[in-house]
């Protein structure tokens, strides 16, 4: 039997049997029942300059390869966002370069694909509302030319000039009128982007929910729908519930997707996940299931995901990209654990062996002998020699063991017998 060396918080290790990939087939047919897509991440070149601060060096053919990965399991693709290290390590020209390839790459296939739009081509610092607008405006201009779908993304200069509700209502009114098409709207919580607080006007999320639905009212014919990035399903639901007719919800609660994309009578959310790059043929499979009217299916194969996707999106949450990067390499999508920015040093080893863990229990390793070959291989490298785990069964023997000896000898020294 085949074994995954796991190592905890103390550098302990223990061993757990490796459990078969999942036998999830590919859709025959668009999926129908629910919208999904994944927000993708970059890949670098593994020998480039991949440390903080140094322009990303894209190694578009690995960067691509994963975009077709996650159209060929029916899903869509969101690009250039948050998942993309927009603001941590994505620079302007090879965010422009990523949106140009991309939507190339999605009209060769007929693949579905919205990117960000932002005003982070701009420096970080303040700048009035009129050149928030015409910072969205070029993006959005560059993008819609491109061919993509736009997600209008939160902005880091709009969350720094706005004063009052007023201001978000101005800042979308303006920017919607210019697009040629209907948008979706992105609300990201401080759990993502601490610079974002008090986003739509108000640290209240009751308020600023309010304002998100009159931009949305006022701009019907423009906004398609909103993704809600606040990991708070309770909000989520309540917007929700409220949305015109014309606009859908798009779940970016990457900690309680299982229950929003199920939803109940009420209604239900569609997806527009970072963790659903980590998880594209789990994701497809279960929608699948759905399609065919199987919730308990639907249950079954997405349910052992979110404990998974809640260590990658473990605080700070705004780390989680290493995650995704680093199933991708242990699933074979690219041949190294690298990241743009040097941002593969985000996570602590046993974080990274918590999501084995967790990866290999809910189904999501796709090459499973890889992964335990590519995971043994990064614990070698940092000094650990993984063949001395004991497996979990025998440690809880020896625990057990250890357990009863201290019984005794509790019981021995009360009546005398040890000196």
């Amino acid at each position: 039997m085949t074994t995954l060396t796991l190592i905890d918080a103390d550098g302990g290790l223990t061993a757990v049997p490796l459990a078969e990939a999942p036998a999830h087939t590919k859709p025959r047919h668009p999926l129908t029942s629910r919208v999904a897509y994944a927000a993708a991440h970059v890949v670098p070149k593994p020998f480039a300059d991949n440390t903080p601060g140094a322009p990303a060096e894209i190694d578009w053919d690995a960067t691509l390869a994963f975009r077709h990965h996650v159209w060929s399991w029916g899903l869509g693709v969101a690009d250039a966002m948050d998942t993309a290290q927009r603001n941590m390590g994505l620079d302007t020209a090879a965010t422009r370069e990523l949106i140009s390839r991309s939507a190339a790459e999605a009209a060769s296939v007929g693949g579905a694909l919205v990117v960000g739009v932002n005003t982070d081509h701009i420096a970080d610092e303040v700048i009035s509302l009129e050149q928030v607008i015409d910072a969205y405006k070029e993006q959005l201009h560059l993008t819609e030319d491109a061919g993509a779908g736009v997600v209008l993304m939160a902005s880091r200069h709009l969350a720094r000039a706005a004063r009052t509700p007023d201001d978000y209502r101005r800042v979308y009114r303006e920017v919607l009128a210019a697009a040629g098409r209907p948008v979706v709207l992105h609300w990201l919580g401080t759990a993502f982007d601490p610079s974002l607080a008090g986003y739509f006007g108000s640290a209240d999320t009751d308020a600023a929910a309010a304002t998100l639905l009159q931009i949305i009212e006022y701009n019907r014919d423009k906004v398609s729908g909103v993704k809600m990035s606040l990991l708070d399903a309770g909000a989520e639901v309540a917007v929700r519930e409220q949305l015109p007719e014309s606009a859908r919800m798009f779940t970016g609660d990457d900690f309680h997707y299982v229950g929003l994309i199920e939803g109940d009578e009420r209604g239900h959310s569609d997806a527009l996940l970072g963790a659903f790059a980590a998880l594209a043929p789990s994701a497809s499979a279960a929608i699948q299931a759905l399609d065919r009217g199987d919730v308990a299916a639907y249950r079954d194969i997405l349910g052992p995901t979110e404990a998974l996707s809640q260590q990658v999106f473990a605080a700070p949450t705004y780390y989680y990209k290493t995650g995704v990067a680093f199933l991708s390499w242990l699933n074979g999508h690219q041949a190294a654990f690298q990241m743009v920015g040097g941002l593969h040093a985000a996570r602590s080893l046993p974080h990274l062996s918590e999501i084995v863990r967790r990866a290999n229990a809910s189904g999501a390793l796709e090459r499973p002998e890889l992964a335990a070959a590519r995971w043994h291989s990064m614990l070698a490298v940092n000094g650990i020699d993984f063949a001395t785990a004991k497996p979990v069964e025998e440690s809880a023997e020896k625990s057990a063991e250890k357990s009863a000896e201290a019984e005794a000898t509790d019981a021995a020294e009360s009546v005398g017998l040890l000196a």
